[in-house]
């Protein structure tokens, strides 16, 4: 675990196979406050912080895009999230692991911390919290790959946040060799990533029913 680029292989080696599936987010919000819903946010979460690879797509599906609706999520502009990424400029690991459980625990599948946490473990030799949260990083990162095939604005992948969308950029391997264009959405914005012949769709939500 010495290589962070290889964590980045290694999580998205297999990109592409997941099974695509229509997005239903009034569903997602009704299951994940119903008591009654097996995909109700508490039962989901327990399983995801205790055995992440006991969760389904469908269920995974849920936890990312129903962070939508949950309220005290952790933002990048946030103080403690610039904190957090200071620790990470300055290789202070056993700062960011402090830090990032803290932000963790109020957020738990917000991708940013979770890539925070993996580095620093991975600089510990942490292998058992390293494995744990790569597993729940595979888990929320699988729900974008099943949001759509990226071929058109109707197919395209779904993300949550900008950050959210820069991570499925490397997934796919494109970088800065690739033009970007813009395009408003009813409840997000479309960047459209364009290299030659190759285009890849990406739609970054705002939602707010």
């Amino acid at each position: 675990m010495k290589n962070y680029l290889f964590l980045l292989l290694l999580l998205f080696s297999v990109f592409g196979f997941s099974q695509k599936s229509r997005l239903d987010f009034k569903s997602i919000e009704k299951n994940l406050k119903s008591t009654q819903s097996p995909y109700n946010y508490d039962k989901l979460i327990f399983k995801y912080k205790g055995y992440p690879k006991s969760l389904d797509s469908i269920e995974a599906q849920h936890l990312y895009y129903g962070r939508n609706f949950k309220d005290n999520k952790v933002s990048t502009s946030d103080d403690d999230f610039k904190s957090l990424a200071e620790a990470f400029k300055a290789k202070n690991f056993e700062d960011c692991i402090k830090q990032g459980k803290v932000l963790y625990d109020k957020d738990p599948t917000n991708l940013d911390v979770l890539l925070i946490l993996l580095r620093a473990y991975d600089d510990k030799k942490d292998a058992s919290n390293f494995s744990h949260h790569l597993s729940q990083l595979r888990l929320l990162t699988d729900a974008i790959k099943s949001s759509g095939d990226g071929k058109s604005e109707k197919t395209a992948y779904q993300v949550n946040s900008v950050g959210d969308e820069y991570i499925l950029l490397n997934m796919l391997n494109i970088g800065q060799d690739y033009t970007r264009g813009s395009k408003p959405a009813k409840d997000g914005m479309f960047d459209i990533w364009e290299k030659g012949s190759n285009t890849i769709y990406i739609k970054v939500l705002y939602l707010d029913f």
